[in-house]
């Protein structure tokens, strides 16, 4: 599995440097690695494993996961409300890069 050029050279400035949301990065990475990567599954994960896995805490996992699903970066889909969710790592710039 390989990451993307795009993800350490222009994502990375832009959710650290720019949004100053560095724990949105690393939950990016985390669910991109449990997604395994570029072949598009889903990673179905609780709060509390990718906090345990990214060394964030909770509340942090949770401020970074809303921000990557406002950014269209993660879909989130629950079966149920209180079902563990299925995460689903979004490239929209492999997108764009198809489409012209």
């Amino acid at each position: 599995m390989t990451l993307d050029d795009y993800v350490l050279e222009t994502l990375m400035p832009d959710l650290i440097g720019h949004d100053r949301h560095p724990s949105a990065f690393v939950v990016y990475l985390a669910l991109w690695h449990r997604a395994d990567g570029a072949r598009g599954g889903a990673a179905v994960a609780s709060l509390r494993e990718l906090a345990e896995g990214t060394g964030l805490s909770k509340r942090a996992v949770q401020g970074a996961l809303a921000k990557l699903v406002r950014r269209k970066l993660v879909a989130v889909d629950r079966a149920t409300p209180t079902a563990v969710p299925a995460y689903t790592v979004l490239r929209p710039w492999a997108q764009r890069r198809t489409a012209r």
